[in-house]
């Protein structure tokens, strides 16, 4: 199942991507949620409800084209980032292949939405593309075992981690080169883990800029997947539902090209992953 969360003419909701568009889950029963996050505080028998009911649904169906998506949650908990967790990333940047992932966080006002207008900061002309797969936290826990991992994930999306290069190295911390508000969005659907291979191993995931590829890569040449980031992050941190997880960015990105390549005010940037969509944003820059 896909989730869309999204706004039209005023009103607000979560939607079900049928073949025809989308439903609105309150139309098709008013006592569910209308937030994301409580679909997924409701775990696994909520979901499925929710599909058995969209599967059967006789009435009235939005087009997509119609829908603004929104950041997929409300309440957006934990926000956290693994670095270099592609090989030939790794190795573009000059660094060792981790035998230990590099984690970070990034605040919730630094997300975005997918087709948000993403301002580039105007601290920097170094403003630097990720694709990304993210997953999307089901069910909360400590200590999770890696063989257990994939039960705690509701679905996954896409991101775009954008980044400010010279902010990034300004310190031995990432943080501030990942922080800028508005720099990291998300989406534009949240699909469902039950639709998607286990783990969501082998999904080619690429990034373009203005219609040229620039990154082409699988979910399978993940250093540390999907189960062992849930595993290893759950070691230190109570993760919970509605908790975000950013896998990390295969080889490609701007910075390690010669010349390099930076987004700049004009650009449409995409993020596709097979299986998931597509998400896509324009560049401007800052007033």
């Amino acid at each position: 199942m896909q989730y869309l969360v999204y706004s039209k003419a005023g009103r607000s909701g979560v939607a079900v991507v049928v073949a025809s568009g989308a439903v609105d889950v309150r139309d098709i029963d008013a006592q569910l949620p209308c937030e994301l996050d409580d679909i997924i505080a409701g775990g696994a028998a909520l979901s499925a409800r929710i599909g058995s009911l969209a599967a059967n649904y006789k009435g009235a169906v939005m087009p997509l084209v119609s829908l603004t998506p929104r950041f997929p949650l409300s309440r957006p908990g934990n926000i956290i980032c693994v670095g270099l967790n592609y090989a030939g990333h790794a190795k573009e940047g000059g660094h060792e292949i981790p035998t230990y992932p590099g984690l970070f966080m990034r605040t919730p006002e630094s997300m975005a939405a997918a087709e948000q207008a993403i301002v580039r900061p105007r601290e920097s002309e170094k403003f630097d593309y990720e694709a990304e797969l993210m997953i999307v936290v089901g069910k909360g826990g400590r200590r999770i075992k890696e063989a257990d991992a994939l039960e705690h994930v509701f679905g996954y999306t896409c991101f775009n981690d954008m980044s400010l290069r010279d902010y990034q190295r300004k310190g031995a911390q990432w943080l501030p080169g990942k922080n800028f508000d508005g720099t990291g969005p998300v989406g534009p659907v949240v699909v469902t883990a039950d639709e998607l291979p286990k783990g969501a191993h082998g999904l080619r995931i690429t990034s373009r800029i203005n219609g040229t590829t620039l990154q082409d890569s699988n979910t399978a040449d993940l250093i540390f997947s999907v189960a062992r980031c849930i595993a290893i992050i759950s070691e230190f941190a109570t993760l919970k539902p509605g908790d975000l997880i950013a896998t990390g960015t295969p080889e490609g990105v701007g910075y390690p090209r010669k010349p390099p390549v930076f987004m700049k005010a004009g650009d449409t940037v995409e993020v596709e992953i097979d299986k998931i969509g597509i998400l896509r944003n324009t560049i401007i820059d800052e007033a």
